[in-house]
C-alpha cells in the first residue's frame, strides 16, 4: 500500500481555495482565519482533535455552512456569492460520502446511487441504470442494486454511499471520517478503494479523520487543525511532519499508533 499511495497529482493548481475563513456558533469562534488550498488530484487530510472544527471546515468548504467571515472558492467561484443556478453546477462537480452512510432504508441500493442522476440530470432510466451498474462495480458491489440497504453491512452499506459519491464523475471527493465504525477488514477495503480511484481517475480528494493509520497511509498532505489555536498548527506532507514535527500536539498524533502498538 505504501507504494500505491505516491501517486502524481495532475498539477499544482488549486480546485479550493480558503480565504480568511471564521466560523461561529453563537460566542463561540471555532475557525478563525484560517487560510488553505486543496491542489488539483491531492489527497488532503484534515485532522485533529475533538472540537477543532474538522466537520465544520468541511461544511463550509461544500456550501453547506457560510462564512462568518471570509470566502470559499471552488473552481474560481465563491461558493457563498454564486445564485443558485451556478452553486448546483458546483455541487454537481462534488461528491460526499458522510460518517453515516446517509443511504435511504426505504430504496434499494441502486435507487440510492441513482438519486444525482435523477436530480441534476436529465439522462434516461436505462442509461442510469448502467451507470449506477457500473458504480456500484467500482466499489466491488456488482450485482446488489436490488438490496436494500438493511440487508448489507456496515462495509457494503459506506461502499454503496461511495459509490452514489462518484454517480456524477466529481472533480472533488469529499470524506466524512470514512473508516467510522468500520473493522479493519473493511476499513482497509475502502483505503485501497481511495487509493484507486485517486490514482486511476485524478480525484481530489479531501478526508476528515481522526485515524491516523489511515491517514498516513492515503494522505500527500496533512493539515492539522487545534481547538485552542481556532486553526491550523501544522501542515505537510507525513513522512515531513513526522520527521520535523517538534510540537507535543503534532507528534502525539502522527506517532500515537505506534505508542498504542508498543503498549500492546
Amino acid at each position: 500500500m505504501e507504494g500505491n499511495r505516491k501517486t502524481v497529482r495532475g498539477s499544482d493548481d488549486p480546485v479550493i481555495v480558503v480565504e480568511g475563513l471564521t466560523a461561529r456558533f453563537g460566542e463561540t469562534t471555532v475557525l478563525e482565519n484560517v487560510n488553505l488550498k486543496v491542489l488539483r488530484g491531492e489527497i488532503l487530510c484534515i485532522v485533529g482533535g475533538s472540537g477543532c472544527g474538522k466537520s465544520t471546515l468541511l461544511k463550509h468548504m461544500i456550501g453547506l455552512i457560510r462564512p462568518d467571515a471570509g470566502r470559499v472558492i471552488v473552481g474560481g467561484d465563491d461558493i457563498a456569492a454564486v445564485d443558485d443556478e451556478r452553486l448546483n453546477r458546483i455541487r454537481r462537480g462534488i461528491g460526499v460520502l458522510f460518517q453515516s452512510d446517509a443511504l435511504f432504508g426505504s430504496m434499494t441500493l441502486g435507487e440510492n446511487v441513482a438519486l444525482p442522476l435523477s436530480s441534476f440530470t436529465r439522462i434516461s432510466a436505462e442509461t442510469a441504470t448502467l451507470i449506477v451498474r457500473m458504480k456500484l462495480g467500482m466499489v466491488n458491489l456488482a450485482g446488489y442494486e436490488n438490496h436494500y440497504p438493511a440487508e448489507l453491512s456496515g462495509g457494503m452499506r459506506k461502499r454503496g454511499g461511495l459509490a452514489r459519491a462518484m454517480v456524477l464523475d466529481p472533480q472533488i471527493l469529499f470524506f466524512d471520517e470514512p473508516s467510522a465504525g468500520l473493522d479493519p477488514i473493511n476499513a482497509a477495503e475502502l483505503e485501497m478503494l481511495i487509493l484507486g480511484i485517486n490514482a486511476g481517475l485524478g480525484t481530489t480528494m479531501v478526508i476528515v479523520s481522526h485515524q491516523v493509520d489511515l491517514v498516513l497511509r492515503v494522505a500527500h498532505r496533512i493539515l492539522m487543525l487545534d481547538r485552542s489555536a481556532r486553526g491550523i498548527v501544522a501542515e505537510g506532507p507525513p513522512e515531513e511532519l513526522r520527521a520535523n514535527a517538534t510540537e507535543p500536539l503534532v507528534r502525539n498524533f502522527l506517532f500515537r499508533g505506534e505508542a498504542a502498538t508498543a503498549k500492546r
